[in-house]
């Protein structure tokens, strides 16, 4: 089953958007971060590694994906059937487990001010660990992905090794990812926005404060807004991909009609299409535009969770009043197949 020529060539362009707007916007991002010294942070370095899992597989995957299906025949010989099928899952969790770590690192910023922070080093070899975990996750998926020929055609699949067969084991990978990419870290997300959220609104700013100390307060209001958004983005593109496959298993009858290939095609640009949107968050959410353009809107908006209140004995006051009434006065300086991504209901 092939598209016909206008859906085809309007999906073409759509899925041509992803990989333009993600590369270029993630690249622009990256290179704000790691070419200007004060922009490296915690926070920002965690960002960086969101923007590489998120461009990577823009560039590397949205093409082969659409093409596949388009036309049920897979061009790209075995070795690269192994990697889409194993690098997509290990971009993903490399991408929200960098927000996670970055709701967890506002979460002890503004709520533990007090305690350390993580440094330079050690931000590093988590986000190194979160590709570790990544890699291994997705191993399965990649080690046991080989091409078959059909009569007229190649296809891409997954074999799991099980002498009763693949739907057992094929089960169990779906649901386990589906858990650990998409349930379990937006839960955790939202239990520490959640808190971070009633701390910083849950009272005014003092009025007696100094104008420096409420722009810095504000700037943690945005950037937790901003991060909000961006994770919210992502649980709202990836849920009907999840949906999608987990129907597979409770009404499988669903996925013999001729109209599932605009469906699937429909579901996975929405779900490939959350790798542009947070370079276009980071500059509309952001109302300081310096004169470089875009350019400079982003780098201020990253910049947002460097800023540190300067308010004489802040943290002292932030222990007290997060005691007494939940107020936050922060001085901390940073703001297929089971998921496989070939068309395999296709074939």
């Amino acid at each position: 089953m092939r598209a016909g020529k206008a859906p085809g060539g309007l999906w073409a362009a759509a899925y041509a958007l992803i990989v333009v707007v993600a590369v270029v916007g993630n690249a622009v991002v990256m290179w704000i971060i790691l070419a200007h010294k004060r922009m490296r942070t915690v926070t920002n370095y965690f960002l960086v590694n969101l923007a590489f899992a998120e461009a990577s597989m823009a560039a590397l995957n949205t093409v082969v994906n659409f093409s596949y299906a388009v036309h049920n025949e897979w061009y790209y010989g075995t070795a690269y059937c192994r990697f889409h099928n194993f690098f997509p899952i290990a971009a993903v969790f490399a991408s929200i487990y960098s927000m996670t770590a970055i709701a967890l690192d506002r979460y002890m910023a503004i709520i533990h001010p007090l305690r350390p922070r993580l440094s330079a080093a050690a931000t590093k070899a988590l986000v190194g660990l979160i590709w570790l975990l990544a890699l291994l996750l997705a191993f399965p998926q990649g080690y046991f992905s080989v091409t078959a020929e059909l009569p007229g055609r190649v296809v891409c699949l997954v074999e799991w090794p099980e002498p009763n067969g693949v739907v057992s084991g094929k089960k169990k990978y779906h649901f386990s990812m589906t858990v650990l990419l998409y349930l379990l870290p937006l839960l955790v997300i939202g239990c520490a926005y959640g808190a971070v959220g009633r701390t910083l609104w849950a009272s005014a700013i003092p009025g007696d404060s100094s104008d420096r100390y409420h722009e810095q307060v504000s700037a943690k209001r945005k950037v937790v807004k901003m991060m909000i958004t961006v994770v919210c983005t992502f649980a709202l593109c990836w849920l009907p991909y999840h949906v999608y496959f987990t129907l597979q298993y409770l009404r499988p009858e669903w996925y013999l009609r001729r109209s599932i290939q605009q469906l699937y095609l429909a579901v996975m640009w929405l779900a490939m299409s959350s790798t542009m949107y947070n370079p276009i968050i980071y500059c509309c959410l952001n109302d300081r535009v310096g004169p470089d353009g875009q350019t400079a809107t982003v780098a201020s908006a990253l910049g947002a969770a460097d800023e540190e209140p300067d308010e004489p004995g802040g943290a002292e006051r932030l222990s007290l009043d997060v005691a007494s009434n939940g107020s936050s006065r922060s001085d901390s300086k940073t703001v297929s197949e089971s998921f496989s991504f070939s068309s395999n209901t296709l074939a």
